[in-house]
């Protein structure tokens, strides 16, 4: 069976099909087929940002698709990124951009009033026109400043209780266990397994 990913995100990319291994798949992703669309990230949503990239992908490959938004919500700052996550600081922003940015925004608030949560949504959507939503979150505290040299985004400042680390500290397999986007996938790897009967 053939899935495209639809994200041209590298570092997405690598989560996902770390999350997929072991599965009775060949994984491609939007790099495989140069032709395709860019899709414009305008939903009000992460379920819409999901669900339009899958859609876009599916109808132009004709393969089951898989999309994916995520969102990190800050309690002080009203749940803010959310959906503006990536371009935070931007159209065209870079991780580094985002993450000064939020710390410039948490600049003062106290520890106890940091908290926030990172949500992905999946969309998963096929040929026949079923479209299937899962979704995984995870509750943290923004730090002060960035720790560690792992993961992307905003990783480097998004700490993990009871951990006590953050995402930028973990392996890859480590952050798959607690992760949002790993408890998305780990939701989405069972609805594969079971509905296409995947080994």
């Amino acid at each position: 069976m053939r899935i495209v990913l639809a994200t041209a995100n590298r570092d997405k990319v690598r989560e996902l099909r770390h999350a997929l291994e072991g599965l009775a798949v060949e994984i491609l992703t939007r790099d495989d087929f140069p032709g395709v669309p860019d899709v414009t990230e305008d939903g009000r949503t992460l379920e819409e940002n999901a669900l339009k990239k899958a859609r876009a992908l599916c109808a132009a490959t004709g393969l089951v698709a898989v999309g994916d938004d995520t969102g990190l919500e800050v309690a002080a700052l009203g749940g803010a990124p959310g959906v503006y996550s990536s371009r935070f600081a931007g159209a065209g922003a870079t991780y580094a951009e985002n993450v000064q940015k939020l710390l410039r925004e948490m600049d003062g608030v106290p520890m106890e009033r940091r908290g926030a949560r990172f949500r992905c949504v999946i969309a998963l959507i096929e040929p026949s026109g079923a479209e299937i939503l899962v979704d995984g979150t995870c509750d943290g505290t923004i730090l002060t400043g960035p720790r560690g040299d792992g993961g992307f985004g905003y990783d480097p400042i998004f700490s993990v209780p009871p951990e006590g680390r953050t995402f930028a500290e973990m392996t890859m397999e480590e952050k798959d266990r607690i992760s949002h986007r790993g408890r998305a996938m780990a939701s989405m790897r069972r609805l594969l397994a079971e509905r296409f009967l995947l080994g």
